[in-house]
């Protein structure tokens, strides 16, 4: 698929895939559910959610390594600098064929990778991200956005990237 499409599916599932209210409770289920998906699939992930800047929910599966923890930290602080998943900010550099570093951010900090997306409560805005770390980064993207969509309610088909 081309950039363009993929920034147009990805603007939608920002759009959508927004909460009502998100609590404790609910990162502890969208979590667990990740936990699940990634287990039965034999994945080797690490596993964040993280509101404001508490973290809320980690673990890191069989398969994982003590770099996807800064991959996570890396990736979430892309999607908290622009409140939009960091896949989507890393199709946008790739677009205008730019790096992290041509926005005054440094690659230390900011990981030009997809895998975090932001965690929306209408009415307020974001509030923290959901990150997955460990496989390619188009497929940690679609593994956060599977999860959020049943956790929400939605039919994966109408928002994945195909």
């Amino acid at each position: 698929m081309t950039i363009e499409h993929d920034l147009s599916r990805i603007a939608l599932q920002e759009e959508t895939l927004r909460f009502d209210a998100f609590d404790l409770s609910t990162a502890w289920v969208l979590g667990k559910l990740l936990h699940d998906l990634a287990s039965e699939r034999n994945l080797g992930v690490a596993i964040d959610i993280t509101l404001h800047s508490m973290p809320v929910f980690y673990i890191a599966l069989p398969g994982s390594t003590p770099d996807n923890s800064n991959w996570i930290r890396r990736k979430r602080n892309m999607v908290l600098r622009y409140f939009r998943s960091s896949y989507a900010s890393t199709l946008k550099l790739e677009q205008q064929g730019k790096k992290i570093e041509d926005n005054g951010l440094s690659s230390a900090d900011y990981a030009a990778s997809g895998g975090s997306f932001p965690i929306f409560v209408n009415g307020t805005g974001c509030i923290g991200a959901v990150t997955v770390s460990g496989l390619p980064q188009r497929e940690d993207h679609n593994l956060v956005v599977e999860a959020l969509a049943f956790t929400l309610g939605h039919e994966l088909h109408n928002l994945s990237l195909s």
